[in-house]
């Protein structure tokens, strides 16, 4: 009886719909830096957590950092869960650092009307480099590529031509010569041409997709990421730098505003948050520090604009220096002369104020009164009476004035003033 039981129990659950595949999808758009490792390792924890059946990787990027990008490929090797690669949208790229993401994936995929390749490592590190570096760093990266691509199967000869030769492909070029597995027109036709596919793993696994008819969930960035995702490009990351010290300086300037205090260390705050995750240089750093205390000295000495126009290049050529990466992570020369000259302006004029005001008489209480010109309206033998400012005061004169003689004050002590006669200055 147990036996029949048993037999109905297991024909029900065979007649029981499969529980359907899920895919998690994570896009990269914009430059490769350490948020974008971040949000990679999360999506890929994540994906192992739901027991997901595939991890897909949206590219659209044209590059970024070569320590972010060997973390990346590091976590997507040694991923639990297969993952595809997949550049889209049609227009989109998978460029320099790109190139390696795209071929770490178990599949490679490209949307048609896509590129890949230029992965020099000139691109990826930024900046200039000597014969003998450029050699280390071209035969370091064309042995990270080649190693990567032969374990995929796919063409190590070629994929090492995009490091040492910067070529770049089509879709049907990068099909044609091996680079990529499959070209699909959109994210539907992909899951249908990767069910039932078997992929290797890279530790030597074999593993048959199953993902038709598969749920696809969009990674869901944590705040953190979410906000410095937002404002990692170094251009916005400068803006909000330069806005929040103004607003900053503004404050301090003249306090009890309170606002201009509050949104500025806001401000400060997200563009250094920003800046964090990018290699700084410290040369930039020091042109910029140098430009605001020459700000400072054009506003104290008259040096007829040279000061502040030494500021304003030391500014510019701070921002352009400030990080040491790909052009794609570095500050534009627009972004870096349309913050300088309002900045600059604005600044030198705070500070003009500040200065004037601390250098101008003091029109207001007691040491308002000292030096002002007063009238004996008594004899002051040595005490009397002096008109100052349309009001009468109790005033000593160390020596004898006549009435209706001038007098200027020397001192103020309480509600009496200390008188000298004029004519003894």
């Amino acid at each position: 009886m147990s036996a029949r039981l048993a037999s109905l129990v297991f024909a029900l659950l065979a007649c029981l719909p499969a529980q359907a595949a899920r895919v998690l999808a994570v896009s990269v758009d914009g430059v490769v830096h350490p948020v974008t490792f971040e949000i990679i390792s999360h999506a890929i924890d994540q994906a192992r957590q739901q027991e997901a059946s595939l991890l897909l990787i949206r590219l659209n990027t044209p590059g970024g950092l070569m320590e972010a990008t060997r973390q990346i490929v590091e976590r997507l090797v040694a991923s639990p869960v297969p993952v595809v690669t997949y550049v889209a949208p049609s227009g989109g790229r998978a460029a320099s650092a790109g190139f390696f993401l795209l071929e770490a994936g178990d599949i490679a995929a490209m949307a048609p009307g896509t590129n890949t390749g230029a992965a020099s490592p000139v691109l990826l590190i930024g900046g200039q480099m000597d014969a003998v570096m450029r050699r280390k760093v071209e035969n370091d990266a064309a042995a990270s590529i080649r190693s990567l691509v032969s374990k995929r199967g796919r063409n190590a000869e070629l994929a090492e031509k995009t490091v040492l030769e910067a070529r770049s492909f089509t879709d049907g070029e990068a099909l044609t010569h091996r680079l990529i597995d499959l070209v699909a027109r959109d994210q539907d036709d992909l899951l249908r041409q990767l069910d039932g596919r078997e992929v290797t793993r890279f530790d030597g696994r074999k593993q048959t997709l199953r993902v038709a008819g598969a749920s696809v969930a969009e990674y869901r960035p944590t705040m953190r990421e979410s906000i410095i995702s937002a404002v990692s490009d170094p251009n916005i990351a400068f803006i909000l730098l330069v806005v929040g010290a103004l607003g900053l300086y503004v404050e301090f300037s003249h306090p009890g505003l309170i606002a201009p205090g509050v949104a500025g260390a806001i401000l400060l705050l997200l563009g250094l948050s920003a800046l964090s995750v990018l290699p700084i240089s410290i040369a930039g750093v020091a042109l910029l520090v140098l430009a605001l205390v020459l700000f400072a000295l054009e506003a104290k000495f008259a040096s007829h604009g040279i000061l502040g126009g030494g500021g304003a290049v030391a500014m510019v050529l701070g921002a352009l220096l400030l990080v040491e990466g790909p052009p794609e992570l570095r500050i534009r020369f627009s972004t870096a002369i349309a913050v300088t000259l309002p900045f600059a302006a604005i600044t030198i004029f705070l500070l003009s104020l500040v200065v004037r005001a601390r250098a101008g008489k003091v029109l207001t209480g007691a040491a308002g009164m000292l030096g002002e010109i007063g009238v004996a309206r008594t004899p002051l033998d040595p005490a009397g009476k002096v008109f100052v400012r349309g009001e009468y005061w109790d005033a000593e004169s160390p020596c004898p004035v006549a009435e209706g003689a001038a007098v200027r004050i020397v001192a103020v002590e309480g509600m009496k003033l200390r008188v000298k006669p004029i004519q003894q200055e």
